[in-house]
């Protein structure tokens, strides 16, 4: 596998959900963004996930995921079958993740 971008659309709930994969289906970053309002609600990156979880405190972890919310943890294999799933372009995430990382107070 290679690492591939996606969106998938919940209208319940009305929200767009993100992603980066890595080599193996898991979430490399995931962004959420939803609501009236299409704000960021999650701009989560696995690689800082695990950078705290390895070298921060509890604390850290919480004061992370207050910030930019929780990553997916688990594989996202048959996401094409999701509502409104369609595969996006590297330069398309980039641009959401930037804004994301903005609006939540954060580095790109």
């Amino acid at each position: 596998m290679t690492t591939t971008w996606f969106r998938t659309y919940y209208e319940d709930e009305d929200r767009w959900l993100y992603f980066e994969t890595d080599e193996e289906g898991w979430a490399a970053r995931h962004i959420e963004i939803g609501g009236e309002d299409a704000r960021p609600r999650t701009a989560a990156c696995l690689r800082e996930v695990l950078h705290l979880r390895d070298h921060a405190g509890p604390a850290a972890m919480v004061r992370y995921e207050q910030r930019y919310g929780i990553l997916a943890d688990a594989p996202l294999d048959g996401w094409q079958d999701q509502p409104g799933a369609a595969e996006i372009t590297g330069e398309e995430f980039e641009r959401l993740w930037a804004e994301a990382r903005r609006v939540l107070g954060g580095p790109g």
